[in-house]
């Protein structure tokens, strides 16, 4: 046996095992290779630290370049916005360049240039983020303007106006684009417009308009603790050494009351019903099919992975040879569960040529049904290998670690995830597949959205007969039929 280490950027993570072959030994190639078992992933050691203020730092030493990736995670994002202010955390998130220190917006975008670092903030669900890419020939500077950005924001008026009228300007060209229609009105039917989760990240124009810059002060000031965020270091650092930096720069970041939030249950599911939202003349039907998934703590996780990735998750996957590969509706197919703090959406979604809508939605409840009976165990095996295998692609750079690392801070998984990865997809069988395909789809009780053009595709659509249909605008609200 051999022993050799796979090197996946500038970090060896992989050490596997493969039975020597003669040099001269004949290849049979009548069949093909088979795969051996799957390289166990072994990161390099996560030291964590945690500041007198709370803030908690995870630091990967990665010395191969002189380069360095920080990402700071305040664990608030847009699920605590205010109510009826809709995309507040998102500007919040936008504002944080634009204005820091004694710095303005333009001299902030002038000495990243001067720097050569990237830097970006942004906002999901869960959680705000800032994140640094630098050499480390420049890090005290990049993380000096850093400090600047997280700690003192200074929110001018000036740009927050013209960043609402960019958002707005925004929220106006998405009438114009289907795919983005269907998303905001299946989450708004699904969870219903006055959950959380039930209105667009980015706001809408009646939030946008009624937001103000205090807004933004206010959101910073409510969840910006140093008791709220973990800091995550990859790169050319010694975690004794950049702790030492990191609390002399963000040492005096101020705790605060981080109250619990506590989401309203998500409407109890009923029967199947059908959405059509009308886009006259679109050449396409954009499906978004589902239901109210589950939340990141999940039991499930990896079975649920597994499931997932056979019905829609890969390239090979059932939706997708279905619809593109055998029948040519669509240029891809796919599903998906967003696992959040709370119970996200699962969504099976495509763009299918208009005029094969209704064979599009024949096509998608065959293998939402399908998907609940058991799976072949080639099926299963393949789908467990291309987890696997796939697995250290996601590590190659210090921005992908980093970005990896994300949900660990967040979601409070263990060190060792990654490590433990490729045992937890192995340990998956049949039975797990099945019992969460039949616990998690249930085609009896679906959301169905499509948007498309009404007049040509609504005849169609009805004669599917999966269920009642409802006219519903763009923002998924009821309308007069």
């Amino acid at each position: 046996m051999s022993r050799r280490p796979l090197y996946l950027g500038a970090m060896a993570v992989l050490v596997f095992q493969t039975p020597a072959v003669a040099q001269n030994a004949p290849i049979d190639r009548s069949h093909s290779p088979v795969l051996g078992p799957p390289p166990k992933v072994s990161l390099p050691p996560i030291a964590t630290r945690q500041l007198p203020n709370g803030l908690k730092l995870i630091i990967v030493e990665q010395h191969e370049l002189p380069l360095a990736d920080f990402i700071l995670v305040i664990g608030s994002g847009g699920t605590v916005d205010p109510t009826g202010k809709a995309g507040v955390a998102n500007l919040t998130a936008a504002m944080l360049t634009e204005g820091a220190g004694k710095r303005s917006s333009l001299e902030i975008a002038d000495q990243q240039a001067f720097l050569g670092i990237g830097l970006n903030t942004g906002s999901n669900w869960d959680a705000s983020t800032i994140s640094l890419h630098t050499p480390t020939a420049q890090m005290d500077s990049a993380l000096a303007l850093f400090a600047d950005i997280v700690l003192r924001p200074t929110f001018p008026m000036a740009e927050f106006e013209r960043i609402r009228k960019n958002r707005l300007t925004d929220l106006i060209q998405i009438k114009d684009r289907p795919t983005v229609i269907a998303n905001q009105a299946y989450a708004s039917i699904l969870y219903g417009s006055t959950h959380p989760y039930g209105q667009p990240l980015i706001g809408t124009e009646a939030s946008i308009n009624s937001i103000v810059s205090t807004d933004l002060v206010n959101f910073y000031k409510t969840h910006f603790f140093a008791n709220n965020s973990t800091l995550i270091i990859v790169g050319d650092v010694n975690p004794d050494q950049i702790e030492r930096k990191i609390a002399s720069m963000f040492g005096s970041w101020q705790q605060g009351a981080v109250a619990e939030y506590h989401l309203a249950d998500a409407p109890k599911a009923g029967g199947t019903t059908v959405y059509l939202i009308d886009k006259p003349g679109a050449a396409q039907s954009s499906f978004r099919i589902g239901s109210i998934g589950v939340p990141r703590s999940t039991k499930d996780y990896f079975a649920l992975t597994v499931m997932n990735t056979i019905l829609g998750g890969s390239f090979t996957s059932r939706l997708n040879q279905n619809l593109r590969e055998t029948h040519g509706y669509t240029y891809g197919a796919r599903s998906g569960f967003d696992m959040r703090r709370a119970a996200g959406p699962f969504t099976a979604s495509a763009e299918v040529v208009a005029a094969k809508t209704d064979s599009g939605l024949i096509e998608f409840m065959k293998e939402l049904n399908a998907i609940r009976d058991t799976v072949p165990a080639v099926e299963l095996q393949k789908t467990k290998r291309y987890l696997q295998l796939g697995l250290p692609a996601d590590f190659e750079t210090t921005q992908q670690i980093a970005g990896a690392l994300v949900p660990v801070a967040l979601y409070n998984l263990p060190l060792d995830y990654y490590n433990n990865y490729v045992q937890s997809i192995e340990a998956i069988t049949q039975a797990d597949v099945q019992r969460v395909a039949r616990e998690y789809i249930n085609p009896a009780s679906l959301v169905i959205v499509i948007v498309g053009d009404r007049k040509s595709i609504e005849s169609g659509v009805r004669a599917v007969n999966a269920g009642p249909l409802s006219i519903r605008d763009f923002t998924g609200q009821p309308v007069s039929q």
